[in-house]
């Protein structure tokens, strides 16, 4: 059975039983504390820890995941893997236990032909939780599974938790018996590679306090509501069903180490060390275009960072295997040929995605010649001080900057006799990680406790913005913090965190500046709000200061936003759906929105393009955009059904969590896209938009920054002033400037041509004088000492290499000049063949000289170059290369 059809039948079984069919939420977790969804129960989070309802009491889905705490152990076992889709079914207090159980049963046991997965009963061994009598029972009597084939197993492997206060509950796991042919018998509790577990029903009924590890939590009393949340594996099922030893034999996989074969000439079996790429090749590859999918793109940090290192170490890993050309291209049409069966957007997107990918490869490509040049004088600098280890740090910047895999640089670094310092590389990634978190967690909360968030949400329930239709209203306190600690009072100069339960305010969202304003107590106290953040769904947090007075929960209050920031975002915002328009009309789908900020006046927008955008393109896109603003098109809302949306062709922005029920911002008959932000009524109120030009801001993504309404007008009036004042000054109209400027440039370029050729041959000059005053050490003949001051380290280098041409007939011959060049030392050191005969590198030379002015440096053992902080040095530098000439011969 194909994973596809697995997927249908788990779709179509419990939507036939009343559940809710969910589609899978987005890899990109709309969670301060995840980078990616990791878990099928992921998108159901808020409905079990109370912060939202239910859309309905039970609910399906096939959850797209990813994990890669263990991403080095992909490919070295059959087990560990990135990507994987969660089957769940859950009920939000409806069933509980036995209705959990009997539908997994049935879905399990049920023929194929009744819709089924037509598995054996007397192959599916039963876990329960030690003291979880009413499970087992029902396994046991309602169902009829042997008591001999039911084990209860402690809180470590059979009770869940999200490691925080809050539901929990013994679990129960269904696992499916492989035979005697993978190892031995006596069930889950002894063997798990045999006794493989495929489905884990969870039943939420308790509450959890503080605590660490999976067992180390007080329990402290029932939960109010009883709630399901089960998960099944489908690879895992589908490496049943398919009759292979490991999912990566499956149809979604094989398919990818086929067509890695069919690259690379090797073939999946062959040996240990091929089998590791193979796997590592196929699983990260397709986690790539689940990824990219989804709207990541690759980046030195947070998802793009995981994006980006996957798909290096698969490149690296086909490159390992003997491919010598790009390969994206044909790995990334597999996966989307298999996985667009159960993802369809895969295939609509199939552009975009593979211009991500192809430019992701090509940049990669080229980081590993460039990397390989750092690597190289890093494992030089190390050797040349006597050490064995290269630095975690070099190992870092390696994998920050030039995009090094960790792998890469252990096996390189290898081959010159040298290891890492893994721990200290490990350490500073770690940092790196726990700094984008705690970053992205701070924007939310400000550093509170996510539980006081979610108190007054559960007593005051969602707040009500109504600053789509105004900009000021009476509402009331309902919440407060102080320092992060909820508090009944503030006073005058804390810094506060207000709630009210209605609010014209608008918090952060879409890539929307939040407003800033007052709110103003009929006590006479005033608070200055300068943020607005909704750190759990629904509930918005005024942040700011108390300005005069006393503030109390439950007062009566005046909420009223700067409305002059609010309509110059609000134009920023509606430019910026011209911008994206434009750009797609401009560029193809593929110009897909990647990320904006909409500021006051200004606005920047970040979108998929593999190249630069050419500046005639963007002088046409911001022309177009104009011609809209001529043309005064409405500006219009609409509430409407996901569906509605999708068939009336409004754009989606990647990474953002929409329900049921969208709000669509339609602009004429020129822009569509589902949007929460707010916008001006008609293009008219724009005025002007002004592209400032467009960057990249990292592989395949490109980002244009613009200026609107006023600000566009007033950088237009100052580069108008900056015009005049060029007019006056090489004395032409505005049209000749660029020529009459270009000439002055070249005939400047050309002045400066010959100043350096003079220089140069002044510097030559002195080549036969130099070469004729050479010292005689044991038979080498050596030039060594300074230079004028100034002379540039090219020519120095120049008249390094002529002195050493002029060193006549098989004479061993070594030059070392020095400078001093903007306030440094500088020296290039040169040997000829007899010299290196004898043993004198330039490398060596130039290291021993680089030490002692303070600095360092490196090169081949022909010529080499360094420098220091230590002009004054200069004569020890001198001393010390003729010491180690003499030391040497």
């Amino acid at each position: 059975m194909e994973s596809a059809e697995i997927r249908r039948r788990w779709l179509s079984f419990f939507e036939e039983r009343g559940h809710a069919v969910v589609p899978s939420a987005s890899l990109i977790a709309d969670d301060p504390t995840l980078l990616l969804v990791n878990a099928g129960m992921v998108p159901f989070k808020p409905y079990f820890l109370g912060e939202t309802k239910p859309p309905a009491p039970r609910a399906t889905s096939v959850q797209k995941c990813v994990r890669t705490p263990d991403i080095e152990e992909v490919g070295k076992t059959t087990r560990h893997g990135t990507f994987f889709q969660m089957c769940g079914n859950f009920s939000f207090g409806d069933y509980f236990k036995e209705g959990a159980i009997t539908y997994a049963w049935e879905l399990l046991t049920s023929s194929v032909a009744d819709g089924g997965y037509g598995l054996e009963p007397e192959k599916l061994w039963i876990t329960v939780y030690l003291d979880d009598d009413e499970a087992e029972t029902i396994w046991r009597e309602k169902i009829g599974v042997p008591a001999e084939r039911i084990q209860r197993l402690g809180k470590k492997d059979n009770f869940w938790s999200m490691g925080v206060p809050g539901p929990c509950g013994p679990c129960s796991e269904i696992n499916y018996d492989r035979g005697p042919d993978f190892g031995v018998e006596g069930g889950p509790a002894v063997n798990d590679e045999r006794y493989v577990e495929i489905w884990n029903l969870v039943f939420m009924q308790y509450e959890r306090g503080a605590g660490d590890g999976k067992e180390d939590f007080p329990i402290l009393g029932d939960l109010p509501s009883k709630n399901i949340d089960t998960g099944l594996g489908l690879e895992r099922l589908a490496m049943i069903l398919q009759g292979v030893q490991n999912m990566y034999e499956t149809d979604t996989l094989r398919v990818v180490m086929d067509k890695a074969t069919e690259l690379t000439g090797v073939q999946y079996g062959a040996g240990h060390g091929t089998d590791v790429s193979m796997r590592v090749v196929a699983d990260h590859i397709r986690t790539s275009v689940m990824l990219i999918g989804d709207g990541v793109t690759p980046g030195n940090e947070g998802r793009g960072y995981v994006l980006r290192r996957i798909m290096r170490r698969a490149i690296r890993n086909m490159r390992l295997m003997g491919a010598t050309g790009p390969v994206v291209q044909d790995l990334v049409d597999v996966v989307i040929n298999t996985m667009g069966q159960q993802y369809p957007e895969l295939v609509t997107d199939r552009k975009r995605i593979e211009t991500v990918a192809l430019a992701e490869e090509a940049a990669f490509l080229k980081a590993v010649k460039g990397g390989t040049n750092i690597l190289d004088s890093a494992v030089t600098e190390t050797k040349a001080a006597g050490g064995t280890v290269l630095s975690g740090d070099k190992a870092f910047l390696l994998h920050d900057t030039w995009g090094f895999p960790i792998d890469l640089t252990l096996e390189m670094a290898a081959e010159q006799g040298l290891s890492v310092d893994e721990p200290g590389f490990r350490r500073l990634m770690q940092e790196q990680r726990d700094r984008a978190k705690a970053d992205a967690k701070a924007k939310k909360t400000g550093h509170a406790d996510m539980s006081a968030y979610r108190e007054i949400a559960d007593g005051a329930g969602a707040t009500e913005f109504t600053g789509y239709a105004t900009t000021q209203g009476e509402s009331t306190v309902v919440g407060l913090l102080v320092n992060g600690v909820s508090a009944p009072a503030a006073s005058e100069g804390d810094e506060v965190e207000v709630v009210l339960d209605r609010t014209p305010f608008y918090a952060e969202g879409g890539g929307q500046l939040a407003d800033q304003g007052r709110i103003k107590l009929d006590s006479g106290a005033v608070i200055v709000v300068r943020d607005v953040q909704q750190p759990v769904p629904g509930v918005s947090v005024h942040k700011g200061s108390v300005q005069v007075g006393e503030v109390t929960v439950g007062a009566s209050a005046y909420a009223a936003i700067d409305v002059s920031r609010r309509r110059a975002i609000a134009r920023a915002h509606s430019a910026t759906h011209l911008t994206h328009q434009a750009l797609r009309d401009a560029l193809g789908p593929t110009a897909a929105q990647a990320g904006s900020e909409n500021s006051p006046g200004r606005f920047r927008f970040d979108f998929g393009s593999p190249n630069a955008v050419p500046g005639t393109v963007l002088t046409d896109v911001e022309q177009k955009i104009n011609d809209v603003l001529s043309r005064e098109l409405d500006v219009t809302a609409e509430i409407m059904s996901i569906d509605e949306a999708k068939k009336q062709g409004a754009i989606a922005e990647f990474g953002e969590k929409y329900g049921e029920r969208v709000r669509v911002v339609t602009i004429g008959d020129f822009s569509k896209e589902l949007c929460g932000g707010t916008h001006v009524g008609n293009t008219a109120q724009l005025g002007l938009v002004k592209l400032l030009g467009e960057s990249s801001i990292g592989s395949g993504v490109r980002r244009v920054e613009a200026l609107v309404g006023v600000d566009a007008y007033n950088f237009l009036a100052k580069e108008h002033t900056v015009v005049a004042q060029l007019q006056e000054l090489v004395k032409g109209r505005p049209e000749e400037l660029p020529e009459k400027i270009a000439s002055m440039l070249g005939k400047l370029k050309d002045a400066e041509k010959e100043i350096d050729k003079f220089r140069a041959e002044k510097v030559l000059q002195a080549a036969a004088g130099l070469a004729a005053g050479a010292q005689d050490i044991r038979g080498v003949a050596l030039v060594v000492g300074s230079v004028q001051d100034g002379t540039g380290a090219d020519d120095l280098r120049k008249l390094v290499l002529d002195v050493r041409g002029r060193i006549q007939g098989d004479r061993p011959a070594v030059v070392a000049l020095f400078t001093t060049a903007n306030d440094r030392p500088l020296t290039v050191i040169a040997t000829n063949e007899a010299a290196r005969e004898r043993g004198l590198k330039a490398g060596d030379l130039v290291r021993t000289a680089a030490k002692t002015l303070g600095g360092g440096g490196g090169g081949k053992p022909d010529v080499a170059q360094g420098g220091g902080q230590n002009p004054a040095a200069i004569p020890d530098a001198i001393a010390a290369v003729e010491r180690l000439v003499v030391e040497t011969v």
